[in-house]
């Protein structure tokens, strides 16, 4: 359902009223979006969240009962049936956009020129060309051209 994550019941939102805010609430600490980035990746079980993340199972398993709770992933018995898996739901594939922005950002600006770092590909294996936000008559957009409209 469309918006069920943002109803959690007994949340304490930082800021209620700003969607960023919200978000952060949900996704904004380091382990979170790395568990996030790996489901994107195809990871599906505890062990493989551990491995590539090397987070402590005690944070890990309370990221994945935040990330299940708030319907960002599933859990669903693993084919063998013999373990669970968690796969992303819908509203954790929505933020396959916030991760690549994340994923180029980094790119530019956490690495010297030059310095060796993994990319994102698609299919056919071409690197996946830069987000760039624009208006609806396709004028670039930026902080210099936008403004947020508050809830009065």
């Amino acid at each position: 359902m469309p918006g069920a994550t943002a109803h959690a019941p007994n949340h304490d939102w930082t800021d209620p009223h700003c969607p960023v805010a919200r978000t952060l609430d949900l996704v904004g600490d380091r382990w979170t979006l790395l568990l996030i980035r790996d489901a994107m990746d195809g990871a599906r079980s505890f062990t493989e969240f551990q491995r590539r993340t090397g987070i402590a199972r005690n944070i890990l398993t309370e990221r994945l009962r935040k990330l299940t709770a708030h319907e960002l992933l599933a859990q669903r018995t693993a084919p063998s049936g013999r373990r669970q898996e968690y796969v992303l739901t819908d509203a954790g594939r929505d933020l396959f956009p916030v991760v690549l922005t994340l994923r180029q950002w980094g790119e530019r600006h956490a690495f010297a020129p030059g310095e060796a770092h993994s990319t994102l590909v698609d299919q056919h294996g071409t690197p996946v060309p830069e987000i760039a936000p624009t208006a609806a008559d396709g004028t670039p957009l930026d902080a210099d051209t936008t403004q947020v409209r508050k809830v009065r």
